[in-house]
């Protein structure tokens, strides 16, 4: 029997031209979503915020992340965008255009999804009937049933308030979250943007904090034991890999810094 080689990447974060070429090899390409960058820590100058901005005030708003100084963080970041005269046409033509981008560098058969930081609406209109974006989905590859569940998830209890500003990610009520799991049932690899609620795969040592996760994740891994659960959005984990049960959970790794695949061969 022929195997498939199925190459799953996440945290792509603007770097295209290292998508293409690992598109080109190929022979299954799946994405696991934060296509866009919405500010580049490694380059300043890049980024929506570097986009639109420019790198300085890029480097501001990094010295108040880095200090820690949130309100003061989200003050800055609401005076940039009040700045502009049409900060959502700004915000949608930039992302707009980054997605063109990556729909060009991948091929049609690419299954897809979006992750925390990227706009579900503006890939719709750009991307959506094209290759138009997984979530609480089952697809089919070399007979294992995938199964896709996009974007982040506010914690559970939280009260849920979607942003009233120009930035709106695809991160949703831990309730709606849950239900897009559950939408699921069992399948042999489960596919998210967001780990379970593990800690070791939730922690990230450099900012030395949990990340978001996804609820449910961990639930169905324990209810239906798929062989594999991959993810990304935390960039540098404590633990890249771990074994629940008989299920492997792996973080496909921070493709704009390392931008290798993680390959798995289906038989």
């Amino acid at each position: 029997m022929t195997s498939v080689r199925v190459s799953f990447v996440s945290d792509i974060h603007g770097n295209i031209a290292a998508l293409r070429e690992v598109a080109r090899q190929a022979e299954q390409l799946v994405v696991l979503g934060d296509l866009v960058d919405y500010v580049d820590y490694w380059e300043p100058s890049a980024g929506i915020l570097g986009r639109v901005f420019g790198e300085q005030k890029v480097r501001q708003f990094i010295a108040l992340r880095v200090a820690g100084d949130f309100l003061q963080l989200r003050e800055f970041n609401r005076g940039l965008w009040e700045s502009t005269d049409d900060p959502v046409g700004v915000l949608t033509d930039v992302v707009s255009a980054l997605y063109r981008d990556v729909l060009a560098a991948v091929p049609p058969s690419t299954l897809l999804t979006l992750g925390n930081v990227d706009v579900a609406t503006v890939w719709n209109e750009v991307a959506g009937s094209q290759l138009p974006y997984r979530d609480a989905e089952v697809v089919q590859i070399a007979g294992r049933a995938m199964g896709f569940v996009a974007g982040g998830s506010a914690r559970p209890g939280a009260v849920f308030h979607p942003t009233d500003h120009a930035w709106q990610p695809l991160v949703r009520s831990a309730v709606d979250y849950q239900a897009a799991v559950g939408a699921l049932g069992p399948v042999d690899i489960l596919c998210s943007h967001v780990p379970p609620g593990i800690a070791e795969l939730r922690y990230d040592v450099v900012p030395a904090r949990l990340e978001m996760y996804g609820p449910g994740l961990r639930e169905a891994i324990d209810a239906h034991s798929p062989a594999l659960a991959v993810f990304g959005h935390v960039h540098q984990p404590l633990s890249r890999r771990t074994r629940r049960g008989r299920t492997e959970c792996v973080n496909v790794g921070h493709f704009q810094r390392f931008p290798r695949p993680f390959d798995v061969y289906l038989e």
